[in-house]
């Protein structure tokens, strides 16, 4: 990044934040939630449970979906925990084959590949660092204080095993869904964990010493010897919330932008009087260019609890680890319900492929401006979506904002549809590759629209 511009390459660029924007007008940053889909995973098995199918992790590899989630569970720190695995080919039709690895009840034929304390949070993924060892492709963090997080490698994402006898994280209060996965963009591992941090406000807090579930994130460059952790940084002045866990994520197809979705916890409202526990909670949604500093634009509930009012009760809403995509068209995720409930189960959520946010405009017509940017490719790419009545314009600028001859909103029909790579056309064509490596201004003018996302190809 050079002081005068903003370079994006051939990066897609999601709004969600406005790093990229300079002004606005009769425009906002809008937060789009997921639509909730099938239940896929129902905690029905003797080895699974009513606090089972939390602390879910899911991600691709080649041809299948792999999730892995708590099974069985009679308090934190029993050896009777387990780690259930499940597999899919559509993110949708989910089987438990049987593993044959680990006895219940007699009987071998389950599908469970951890027992012993760490399941409890056992949370798995596939390591993309291109220099993993072979038989450690796949890897994991799992434990509680106060020993800590342990550190555990598998050749083939089944059976697994530890990669050293002594914790690797000991700092923070680790008994929730503690994270990790390597960074494509930054080249080390990231671990994302809870600690608690000390608050004024003693109605947000369930216990006598203000004590707040918050989320802190630690890096390693071989998985083994991390860093001291190091709490969020939100940007803005934001009350603090309790996040329960955080499903810390790069955003597919633009890791550059780190995506999180904790689930806020209330811990003092109680919505199902009969119920044994205290607590609500939903899902929220932020974002981060670093990983440390996280931007709080929408601070309002991404998954509600919604009318079922089982997802009322205390440590429902939790979203998984990882976002699948399904479709050209679509992410899919997923998130725990009735929990504590006899029908506990798995749903899948789907949203819009890069649709988490968007600048969106109403009746009136809208407007925003880019700081100057230096791109590469040779078409302007819009995932948008407007009215019957709405429209999108688009004109590019110099970086002092002078309309660039050929490329202004008069020269351009008005854009409308819905779209995710709909190329933006002026009447000498859709060709700007002459203007890539030089510092321009992308306007637009819209009405009764969203726009989710940009980049250029070609």
């Amino acid at each position: 990044m050079d002081n005068n511009f903003l370079y994006i390459g051939d990066r897609v660029e999601i709004f969600v934040d406005t790093w990229l924007i300079d002004k606005m007008d009769n425009v906002c940053l809008k937060l789009h939630r997921p639509e909730k889909r099938e239940i896929v995973l129902r905690m029905d098995k003797s080895w699974e449970g009513r606090c089972s199918g939390i602390y879910v992790t899911v991600f691709k590899d080649e041809d299948k979906i792999k999730m892995y989630y708590r099974g069985l569970t009679l308090s934190d720190i029993s050896q009777e925990q387990v780690t259930c695995y499940a597999e899919s080919s559509n993110g949708v039709d989910f089987i438990r084959p049987s593993l044959g690895l680990y006895e219940f009840e007699g009987s071998k034929d389950n599908n469970i590949v951890l027992k012993g304390k760490d399941s409890h949070n056992f949370a798995p993924f596939k390591d993309e660092n291109p220099d993993a060892v072979p038989g450690q492709k796949y890897k994991a963090l799992g434990g509680l204080p106060p020993e800590g997080l342990t550190a555990y490698c598998s050749a083939d994402g089944i059976q697994w095993s530890k990669m050293r006898e002594e914790p690797v994280i000991t700092k923070g209060e680790l008994d929730s869904h503690n994270i990790a996965f390597w960074d494509t963009v930054k080249r080390l591992y990231r671990c994302y964990s809870r600690y608690f941090q000390k608050v004024e406000d003693k109605d947000l807090c369930s216990n006598m010493n203000s004590l707040c579930r918050a989320i802190q994130s630690s890096s390693s460059k071989d998985f083994l010897n991390w860093d001291t952790p190091q709490p969020n940084i939100y940007t803005g002045n934001v009350p603090w919330e309790q996040f329960y866990t955080n499903s810390t994520v790069q955003c597919p197809g633009a890791p550059h932008i780190y995506l999180s979705f904790p689930k806020r916890f209330i811990p003092k409202r109680k919505k199902v009087k009969e119920h044994p526990v205290d607590g609500v909670s939903d899902a929220v949604f932020m974002s981060s260019r670093d990983g440390i500093h996280w931007d709080r634009t929408f601070m309002e509930g991404w998954v509600r609890p919604g009318p079922d009012i089982r997802n009322w009760t205390d440590r429902n809403n939790m979203v998984a680890w990882g976002i699948v995509q399904t479709s050209s068209d679509e992410f899919s995720m997923y998130i725990s319900e009735h929990y504590r409930w006899e029908d506990a189960y798995i749903r899948r959520m789907t949203i819009r492929r890069h649709g988490f946010g968007s600048v969106n405009a109403g009746w009136k017509v809208g407007s925003f401006i880019t700081h100057p940017v230096v791109f590469k490719g040779e078409n302007l790419v819009l995932n948008y979506s407007t009215s019957a009545a709405g429209f999108i314009r688009v004109e590019l600028q110099d970086e002092l904002g002078r309309t660039i001859p050929g490329f202004g909103f008069e020269d351009m029909e008005e854009l409308y549809g819905d779209e995710l790579d709909g190329i933006v056309h002026w009447k000498c064509g859709s060709d700007i590759s002459m203007l890539a490596g030089k510092p321009i201004r992308i306007a637009f003018k819209m009405k009764d629209a969203d726009i989710f996302a940009l980049c250029t190809r070609g």
